[in-house]
């Protein structure tokens, strides 16, 4: 009857990504500096820390990015909402990612958010052994 917690952080150095919004650039992005929601487990809890805020997040439904927020201007308190992805403010978007150096994109009640560039990601799980 105890539990196990793992915790990981990913981070990298600050690298601005010019012309973000070309092709050439988006499709050679190596995608290793982040994590899709998708592989993660319901309950597993995040800090990722934006150039401006940090946001808790506890992932809900992975398969469908369905989440729990709160951070930011725009979430004062938990609040559901779906992470959309990862983009550079540009017209493409990496679904259901988070990665260093991207803004976030969180759908809540129909209306887009769009976070700054995000710094870390940081992920904790506890599984519970019985």
């Amino acid at each position: 009857m105890g539990s196990m917690r793992h915790d990981t952080t990913i981070t990298a150095p600050r690298t601005a990504i010019a012309a973000g919004a070309l092709l050439d650039r988006w499709s050679s992005h190596d995608w290793q500096d982040g994590l899709r929601v998708t592989d993660l487990v319901p309950l597993d809890r995040l800090t990722i820390r934006t150039v401006n805020s940090t946001y808790e997040i506890v992932i809900i439904t992975p398969g469908t990015a369905e989440v729990a927020v709160q951070g930011g201007a725009f979430f004062g308190s938990l609040t559901r909402a779906r992470l959309a992805g990862s983009s550079l403010g540009g017209s493409f978007l990496k679904l259901h990612s988070i990665h260093i150096g991207f803004r976030m994109e969180i759908v809540s009640d129909g209306q887009s958010i769009v976070t700054s560039p995000v710094q870390t990601i940081a992920m904790n799980r506890s599984d519970a052994v019985m």
